[in-house]
């Protein structure tokens, strides 16, 4: 019974030492999200979003079969829906990707490509706390057959090409203003005088969303 007083006695100091280290790492740091995590930390973080996920779905396969048209849905849904952050090529390299912290990871590269499909599929569903990555899950099985159609296109990153990243350039949000610009020149080009009135395109819908 002294022994296990013992234990817990030096499991809490332990524990309030780590306390008082985070709190002084956090307030030398303060809550800026402009510095660039260390590499222990980038390590650590990657290692505890491992061991957060169920191992039930780390060993999920994608149950819904490639084809080219699948492709290109998850194409259009990750232009319209992650691009923002993580770039039409997965780099990460967007105004506001370089704005969170931590930084969306390069999904070219192993620390994403290594992943299964099932663990891939869980981030995108569920979403990591903490971080700038949402949870895109509506609970239906048409969003899960989305979300597994962008689990095949994150597959497809590192082998996008010119043409594709130009396609998807098309099917990024635009503003009302962004979209006038593009008509007006195209009238321009044509031979077209004066302004426009447009609406802009119908975009690619998540299922469940409202908008």
């Amino acid at each position: 019974m002294r022994l296990l007083s013992k234990i817990i006695l030096v499991a809490l100091a332990i524990v309030g030492v780590g306390a008082v280290i985070i709190g002084a790492w956090l307030m030398a740091g303060g809550i800026s999200a402009r510095s660039e995590p260390g590499r222990v930390e980038a390590v650590l973080a990657r290692r505890l979003r491992s061991l957060a996920i169920p191992r039930a779905a780390h060993e999920r396969t994608n149950p819904v079969e490639q084809t080219g048209q699948r492709l290109r849905d998850g194409m259009a849904h990750f232009a319209d829906h992650c691009a923002v952050c993580h770039g039409n090529d997965g780099s990460g390299e967007t105004e506001m990707g370089r704005g969170l912290s931590p930084r969306p990871p390069d999904m070219r590269k192993d620390a994403t490509q290594a992943l299964s499909d099932g663990a891939l599929f869980y981030i995108i569903e569920n979403g990591v706390r903490l971080t700038g990555m949402p949870a895109w899950g509506t609970g239906t099985p048409e969003g899960e057959q989305a979300s597994w159609h962008l689990v095949q296109f994150v597959r497809h990153l590192p082998k996008l090409t010119e043409d594709e990243l130009r396609d998807m350039s098309a099917m990024n949000p635009k503003s009302a203003d962004e979209w006038r610009e593009e008509e007006e020149a195209r009238r321009f080009l044509e031979g077209g005088t004066g302004a426009t009135t447009i609406s802009a395109p119908t975009r690619h819908k998540h299922p469940g969303d409202i908008r």
